[in-house]
């Protein structure tokens, strides 16, 4: 026998076994019954449960959600309850004996599988609320427009393309949902809906409104957020009733002259689009928040801010080079300013001469190199971030912020800080990452409310002993710094959980008294040569502190 020939009986032998190991297996289990009768069904165990599903499994569990759903309607029906609460249920379908409730007014299907109506809801002509969020719905029955009576209609999350043509011959309604659903346009016939106060269109992929929105004098609040939008109807301006107004996120590139006759407006979300002017008509509105994050804005209308006398300005994430014209003035009310991440070289002297009761500035990275000489009438400052501009001095006068409690002066060019930073009693946060700090003035341990002091990355050569009157410190980093001690007084911080000291090249020990912070969780000595603690070093921060505590003199204590 050659070898092809043994090869093909192996073949032959192999095919055999594989059949008998299939027969053999099926024949564990089977009856009688020849095994190529037997109906094979599929056997799927769900993760953490011990109950074992089949395919038909789930048909069955339709069905039940069915049959209870056909229940809970006749229990409505009997007890003649205005109410029908059925979601959450699983349903596919809606019992066609939904027909017979006429009574109700009210009807909860969110949160089940429906991907269509039956005609019968139609009969439901006294119903005044009708929640269908959280389906796979494409479409509405026509039989919908029986509704005449229906105030409120919640279609959110659904799979719409488009809002059904039935919906506008609910001309009672006065909400009306369709967040996050596929909507590309909102069509003329939104016009026949004159007493909707609530329109919700956000998260769709809306490219379009039809200039009939001006239609619709009684709507408060519209929402359409996060679309696409690159323009809107001059038409907009009629619906003067409006008070909340969510246009963010879209792709705007203007906004019409008409938002003057919106004289009710209170909240105009506008950030995050790609606007570079705006019309002067704004300060006819009434807002409470001044908010155009995220575009591409260079200035303001002339006094704009001084006419809103808003409580908020957010400029952030423009093209500012300077603050807006407007002077004090404008600042009256103000209680944060946030204008980071732009262009701005100077803060104007006086600018916040007025600015009674400013408590935040946000100025993140723009281009400042120094702070103005009136910086002593920030008085009721509570937070100021500073962080990455070009600042190389803090004036003397910081001082006179006695109510700062955060301060965040990261990625600067710092190389001292003035020994009046010591007046500041209330600061919890000091944030010095990043700058060029040499030494820290001995009058930092006057902090005594100090929680959270950063000093990363500069070119500290030593900590100053003052700093062991931190004693409310939680956390201190000092890594990647140029740093040969560690001052034995770092064991009078008692509350402190986290210490970084990592990337210090010349940290060659660490002091014993390291050990009497008890509630110490976080040791980083990462790149820090330690070489005094010999081979101890090399078993990471949980050995080294308990080499520290059974060593050192203070272990009676611990």
């Amino acid at each position: 026998m050659n070898s092809v020939e043994i090869d093909e009986v192996k073949t032959v032998v192999t095919n055999k076994m594989r059949k008998d190991k299939k027969l053999s297996v099926s024949s564990i289990s089977s009856s009688s019954a020849p095994p190529e009768l037997k109906p094979r069904v599929v056997t799927v165990k769900q993760p953490d449960s011990k109950k074992l599903y089949t395919p038909s499994a789930k048909k069955e569990n339709t069905k039940k959600s069915v049959q209870d759903a056909v229940k809970e309607i006749q229990n409505c029906n009997e007890c003649s309850d205005w109410r029908l609460d059925l979601s959450k249920s699983g349903l596919t379908k809606v019992p066609i004996t939904i027909r017979d409730s006429t009574q109700l007014t009210e009807v909860y299907l969110y949160g089940n599988k429906l991907v269509t109506l039956p005609p019968e809801i139609g009969c439901l002509t006294g119903l005044h609320t009708l929640a269908l969020s959280e389906n796979s719905l494409t479409s509405l029955p026509e039989s919908l427009a029986n509704l005449t009576s229906l105030r409120v209609l919640d279609l959110r999350h659904n799979k719409l393309t488009e809002i059904p043509e039935v919906v506008f011959k609910l001309v009672e309604l006065t909400t009306l949902f369709l967040r996050f659903n596929r909507i590309r346009t909102v069509g003329d016939g939104i016009s026949k809906l004159t007493n909707l106060t609530m329109l919700s269109c956000r998260e769709n992929k809306i490219k379009d409104i039809s200039p009939s929105i001006g239609k619709l004098e009684s709507l408060v609040t519209l929402d359409v957020s996060h679309n696409h939008l690159e323009h809107l109807p001059q038409e907009i301006g009629n619906c003067k009733h409006l008070s909340s107004l969510d246009l963010q996120h879209n792709e705007l590139v203007d906004i019409p002259d008409t938002f003057g006759n919106l004289t009710l407006l209170r909240r105009l979300g506008l950030r995050y689009n790609r606007l570079k002017i705006l019309p002067s008509t704004l300060s006819n509105c009434i807002l409470n928040e001044f908010n155009v994050e995220g575009n591409m804005i260079s200035c303001l209308p002339d006094g704009l801010l001084v006419n809103l006398n808003v409580s908020s300005v957010t400029l952030a994430r423009n093209c500012f080079t300077a603050y807006p014209t407007g002077g004090p003035a404008q600042f009256l009310r103000v209680h944060t300013i946030n204008v980071e991440h732009n262009k701005i070289d100077k803060i104007p002297y006086g600018i916040f001469s007025r600015a009674e009761y400013l408590t935040k500035l946000n100025m993140k990275d723009n281009a400042l190199t120094s702070l103005p000489l009136d910086i002593n009438c920030w008085t009721k400052l509570v937070e100021m971030n500073l962080a990455t501009n070009m600042i190389s001095k803090l004036p003397d006068d910081i001082q006179y912020l006695q109510t700062l409690e955060v301060l965040i002066l990261s990625n600067n060019l710092l190389k001292r800080l003035p020994a009046t930073i010591g007046n500041l009693q209330k600061l919890r946060i000091l944030d010095l990452e990043e700058n060029k700090l040499e030494l820290l003035p001995q009058e930092i341990g006057y902090l005594r409310s100090l929680q959270k002091l950063m000093l990363q990355s500069n070119q500290l050569q030593a900590l100053p002993r003052a700093i062991g009157h931190l004693t409310s410190l939680v956390y201190l980093s000092a890594g990647e710094n140029k740093l040969s001690t560690i001052p034995e007084e770092i064991g009078t911080l008692e509350n402190l959980e986290a210490l970084y000291v990592n990337a210090n090249l010349n940290l060659h020990n660490l002091p014993f008294e390291l050990a009497l912070c008890n509630k110490l969780q976080l040791l980083d000595i990462e790149n820090c040569p330690l070489s005094q603690l010999g081979d101890i070093a090399k078993g990471g921060p949980s050995v080294i502190m308990s080499y520290l505590k059974v060593n050192g003199p203070y272990r009676a204590f611990n």
